[in-house]
């Protein structure tokens, strides 16, 4: 017997292979299935609303397991409806087994999506007792039409189709509905009945989504086709015909048009011998025996058996009372077939539902753009049945201006229960939170107290910086401390950046990340506050002026501080300064104003002036189309920006001093993104104006005084996010090759015209020693993978690099024993690598087959050029070597003083965090950027913080009050996950959103469920992956 500490290990063990830990979608409280001990196994499910989720099975559990999770995961009680289909080996489509092991049923589990879909569609929607079931009905009917599987006239496809797009976009608006069906395929010929689905759409007003669902549900059950899925069959004359199974028994088709039914009662027994499938039925005294057995042809014994199996649980689901017993296994020999309905019936479902009066479970309607209590995630947009209820802002607002309080005030939204509470001009609500009532901070006091804040910090090796709360969330994996191993310089100031004995703070443990500092008087100010606005239109407008701030702030970057800092050194062009300066100064000076006119303007929205009086200033659409106009003519200046990118590296080529003073100018503290982000900032503006007037114009009706200036306002400024968006896009490129020639050490000329960059990350590749950690880059012409190297600038060497011309790339898990490894084939040697987890691995070998087709398509770019770069970069590295020995010998803090920002950029933190981002990734953040007042929290303290918190570039930059001219702390949320807090988190305060990694716990809270929403939708886009999951209007342009 051999214990299991001695079981010989796997190949892949042996080779050092990551241990999958896989991936929790369960919401917190929820308990998944037991599953039998084994291997963890990544399936990925494809829902109705066309998100997929991955579940971690073992090997050995059977498909009920998997079953269950999904479930679970989508808090469905009413579960026995649906299934779980996928094609098999065969490319027929079948339906997952519930008692069979789900991988001797899915033999390459990596390549197959299962489809979450429903099974058994009952004869009356009213069987089905809760609205998440009846929605997901709908989805299933909605795809049914889509695809052309449900089959009816045109005047019940538009007036189905118009139910679904009430439910979608709520009550009719000519222009909105119009366009809703321009960019939406309900129906195969949808077009032809356009004015029909329009016609129907006015007659739904104010009919909610659930409303909606019933009424398609219940024009879809009196369709022929409904439920229908047919199972091509002959007859003994050779006739084509159809067979389907539904809940009264077994349906003849011919064509789309149904010939006979043969009722259950009717019906003596089911079988198939090879590939007939016989259905022998009851004695009838009026007709003769030899008529009792019906024979249909199918196209093999495999067919027969899908639908001889899918018939069985058909008749089991809504004729029997409760799920079949097994039969006893025979001890001799079997004779056919062992398979029986697992589940529980109809009638115990609705027992079940009944007796148990399950609490109404909240969900999110994807597609749904109406808020409404049912249309929130249980995962993540529960708000008012799961947000903790939240009280007041922490930090007096008496001695700020008005302008600066203007981002922290609005109005209270209200509760649906009495609370003992004084409600607040901003949303927020005061309930003092009494010391130690926190039950988690009992069981962690080993991460330190305030009382000895040296304790605190985050020091190289330390065993506290791994776990510690208050620690830099630059987390290396193997506890090295922060990202760059090193400690970060933090300010000047004592108690912001140094710790009493001198030391200097990671970045993170300052006041604003740890507990130094906190103030505590939260309802010290209530009196002073008043009550603003609590329009969505409101919070809108709100939004644009805090971004403004930012943008101004960055703007003052180019036109102030780095024109001071070159201005003073005569190495630097002066024909490069006069370029940057004509073509920027004019676009400062522009946004001062229109940022002076914002501000004015809710002033005057939040009655905090007279003038309210004087007429009706609750809008923004005029200020805002006033300016886009003004912002038309700034267009020549805009497309400069491309020139002053281009000419500035063109002056760093040219010059080592010039590049010196660029790096110098990017080790400053206002300088917090790489200055060529800065220099990007006006066009990506051009978006966020955009996006922000397109959520005006949703939440506008028609008829409303603002619509019509926003909507005005919206056409101008998408005639010029057009008209620049192809120099946009080569900006972002040419920017990022740029950025990533600074991280990466032997290679000469990057950014060449025509190669594009796809994808950087971390992999794990094979060789003699084992699996080694290196750093992926993917561009569209090779792979280059580097390693991170020794020198105080914190570069990634570069080891080898592999042609994408003539590559193939094939899984090879099985052959290694590594899992989610694959082996790329390059013309001169071949690479096998291994990603993180089944997500990794899917995104990267889906990016390098892209780039593959992209390189075999063009003939324009030099394979060689990189491994020509190498060679010519060696006399570059040897020439270097003593001036690089001496800065090793400076120590480590005064190289991170010079290299500051280097060591905390993104492809730092995916080596660091074991992840990857893609181009389209950095294009989806770019729209995605966002600023405001947040109060935050620890998990073991009491206090709420103020804090103006910026969004942009993967990561959340942390001031004191938006005048602040650079941050005092930032933390990547690459790798970090953001939910809402459980109810065992006893946050009890509304709108607060968690992110967390390892044992790193932030809790935010925002003044409105807007704001809230806000925050959550762009932290998501930071921390999913966007080229699977989340939708872009420029995804498809890359």
């Amino acid at each position: 017997m051999v214990e299991p500490a001695d079981r010989p290990s796997t190949a892949g063990q042996r080779l050092g292979a990551p241990e999958s830990f896989g991936v929790s979608t369960l919401e917190p409280g929820l308990r998944p299935p037991v599953q039998p001990p084994g291997r963890q196994v990544s399936i990925r499910v494809q829902m109705l609303d066309d998100t997929q989720e991955v579940f971690q099975i073992s090997q050995r559990s059977p498909g009920k397991v998997l079953f269950d999770l999904v479930c679970v995961h989508l808090n469905l009680t009413e579960g026995d409806y649906f299934g779980l289909e996928y094609q098999d080996q065969r490319k027929m489509t079948v339906w997952l087994d519930l008692l069979k092991p789900t991988l001797k049923q899915i033999r390459r589990p990596k390549n197959t999506i299962l489809r979450f879909v429903v099974k058994f569609f009952p004869p009356d929607h009213t069987q089905l007792m809760e609205e998440l079931t009846r929605y997901l009905f709908a989805l299933q009917i909605k795809r049914d039409l889509a695809c052309g599987r449900l089959i009816c006239n045109d005047t019940s496809a538009a007036l189905m189709v118009s139910h679904i797009i009430q439910s979608e976009i709520g009550d009719f608006d000519e222009t909105q509905s119009w366009q809703h069906l321009l960019h939406n395929k309900y129906l195969p010929d949808q077009d032809a009945i356009r004015d029909k689905i329009t016609d129907c759409h006015r007659k739904h007003v104010g009919q909610t989504p659930a409303e909606s669902d019933y009424q398609l549900l219940e024009i879809a059950r009196r369709l022929e086709m409904y439920g229908v899925r047919l199972h091509p069959a002959k007859d003994r004359e050779g006739t084509k015909l159809s067979l389907s199974v539904a809940h009264t028994g077994v349906l003849v088709f011919q064509g789309y048009t149904k010939i006979n039914a043969f009722n259950w009662s009717k019906i003596r027994k089911l079988s198939f011998k090879r590939k007939r499938f016989l259905i022998k039925l009851r004695a009838d005294p009026a007709q003769n025996a030899h008529h009792d057995t019906l024979e249909f042809a199918m196209a093999s014994r495999d067919c027969c058996k899908v639908f001889w199996k899918i018939c069985v649980e058909y008749h089991a689901f809504f004729r029997l009372f409760e799920e079949p017993k097994p039969k006893p296994k025979p001890i001799l020999f079997t004779r056919g077939s062992s398979f029986r309905f697992s589940g529980r019936t109809q009638k115990q479902i609705i027992d079940y539902v009944k007796d148990s009066e399950m609490k109404k479970v909240p969900f999110e309607r994807k597609h749904s753009k109406i808020l409404s209590n049912s249309s929130m995630t249980p995962q993540s947009s529960s708000f008012r049945s799961q947000v903790p209820k939240e009280s007041a802002m922490s930090v007096p607002l008496a001695d700020q201006p008005d302008s600066a309080r203007l981002g922290h005030q609005a109005e209270s939204n209200g509760s649906e229960e009495p609370l003992p509470v004084t409600a607040s001009a901003n949303g927020f609500q005061d309930t003092p939170v009494a010391p130690g009532s926190d039950p988690i901070q009992s069981r962690q006091n080993h991460h330190g107290t305030r009382s000895a804040p040296d304790q605190q910090l985050l020091n190289p090796g330390s065993p506290a910086s791994e776990d510690s709360p208050l620690g830099s969330p630059h987390v290396v994996v193997n506890g090295n401390g922060s990202v760059n191993g090193q400690e970060m310089g933090g300010t000047a100031v004592l108690g912001l950046g140094q710790s009493p004995e001198g030391r200097q703070l990671s970045p993170l443990t300052s006041p604003l990340l740890t507990e130094a500092g906190y103030v505590r008087n939260e309802d010290e100010d209530e009196a002073r506050r008043k009550k603003f606005p609590t329009d969505k239109a409101y919070f809108i407008a709100k939004e644009l002026l805090t971004t403004e701030r930012t943008y101004l702030k960055d703007l003052q970057v180019i036109t102030e501080s780095f024109q001071s800092f070159v201005g003073k050194d005569e190495a630097f062009p002066d024909s490069v300064k006069k370029l940057i300066s004509t073509n920027y100064d004019p676009v400062h000076k522009f946004h001062q104003g229109f940022l002076k006119e914002v501000e004015q303007r809710l002033a005057q929205w939040e009655g905090r002036s007279n003038a309210h009086i004087k007429g009706d200033y609750q809008r923004i659409g005029d200020v805002l189309l006033k300016n886009i106009q003004g912002l038309r003519q700034l267009t020549i200046h805009l497309q400069k920006h491309s020139e002053c990118l281009v000419e500035l590296e063109r002056a760093c080529r040219s010059s080592r001093k010039v590049e010196t003073l660029c790096r110098d100018f990017e080790q400053q503290r206002v300088c917090y993104l790489p200055f060529n982000v800065f220099l990007l900032r006006p066009l990506h503006r051009l978006l966020h104006y955009k996006l922000i007037l397109e959520r005006l114009c949703k939440h506008y009706p028609p008829t409303h005084d603002d619509f019509r200036d926003c909507r005005a306002a919206l056409a101008d400024i998408s005639e010029m996010v057009l008209q620049l968006q192809g120099t946009m896009m080569k900006m972002e490129n040419f920017q990022k090759l740029l950025e990533l020639k600074k991280d990466l050490t032997g290679l000469d000329n990057l950014a060449i015209p025509g190669r594009e960059f796809i994808r950087l990350g971390c992999l794990s590749k094979l060789s003699g020693k084992g699996l080694q950690q290196r750093m992926f880059f993917l561009f569209s012409d090779s792979l280059v993978y580097t390693s991170r190297g020794m020198t105080p600038s914190n570069q990634f060497k570069v080891h080898g690099q592999l042609p994408l011309y003539g590559m193939t790339i094939r899984e090879s898990e099985e052959e290694w024993g590594v899992p989610y490894s694959f082996t790329l084939f390059g013309q001169r040697h071949s690479v096998v690598v291994a990603a993180s987890c089944a997500s990794e691995m899917e995104r990267w070998v889906e990016d390098i087959r892209m780039a593959i087709d992209l390189a075999e398509q063009s003939s324009g770019l030099n394979t060689d050029l990189l491994s020509t770069g190498l060679s010519d970069n060696k006399l570059l590295e040897d020439s270097g070597a003593e001036q690089e020995s001496e800065e090793e010998l400076c120590g480590s803090r005064s190289s991170l003083e010079r290299q500051g920002h280097r060591g905390n950029t993104t492809v730092h933190v995916c080596w660091h965090r074991n992840t990857s981002v893609s181009m389209v990734d950095f294009s989806v953040a770019v729209e995605n950027q966002l600023s405001g007042n947040l109060l935050r929290k620890f998990k073991n303290s009491n206090g709420w913080q103020k804090l103006w918190v910026v969004f942009t570039n993967f990561s959340l930059f942390f001031y004191k009050s938006h005048q602040d001219d650079y941050p005092l702390a930032s933390l990547p949320l690459l790798g970090y996950s953001v939910t809402v807090p459980s109810e065992s988190e006893n946050i009890h305060k509304d709108y607060v959103f968690k992110l967390h990694f390892k044992s790193h716990v932030y809790y935010f809270r925002s003044e409105s469920e807007y704001t809230f929403e806000r925050w959550m939708e762009v932290i998501r886009s930071a921390t999913c992956s966007s080229s699977h999951s989340l939708p872009s209007t420029r995804k498809d342009l890359y």
